[in-house]
């Protein structure tokens, strides 16, 4: 009901930067949340940045002050900004939304495919 599309992640040099999409589309009513979630191979799975319908936003504290999480209300896009990228970074991004579609009303959580940042030198 609710298709996610991950673009731009990619192969960069530690302190470089990539610019993560995640674009929504289907029969949705309304979006209340959007988040962006890294796994790397053997690691539990966390949350790296989320920004609520109001805009407000939150970070982990490994990513604070170098990742910026933003919307497009207009596009259903959410969009990850990420600067001074490390080697840690490296990880499998995932984009989630929580949104309700016009056939239920009912509020539910979708993933995206993910997209794999590797941060090398």
């Amino acid at each position: 009901q609710v298709q996610l599309v991950e673009s731009g992640g990619g192969l960069v040099q530690p302190g470089g930067s990539l610019r993560l999409s995640c674009a929504a589309s289907g029969s949705i009513f309304s979006i209340n949340f959007m988040g962006w979630y890294r796994q790397a191979p053997g690691k539990q799975r966390e949350q790296v940045a989320a920004i609520a319908s109001g805009g407000s936003s939150n970070y982990a504290d490994s990513v604070k002050g170098r990742f910026t999480i933003s919307r497009d209300n207009a596009k259903n896009t959410v969009y990850l900004q990420m600067n001074n990228l490390k080697s840690e970074d490296t990880a499998v991004y995932y984009c989630n939304v929580r949104a309700r579609v016009v056939e239920t009303m009912v509020e539910l959580g979708y993933w995206g495919q993910g997209t794999q940042v590797t941060v090398s030198s």
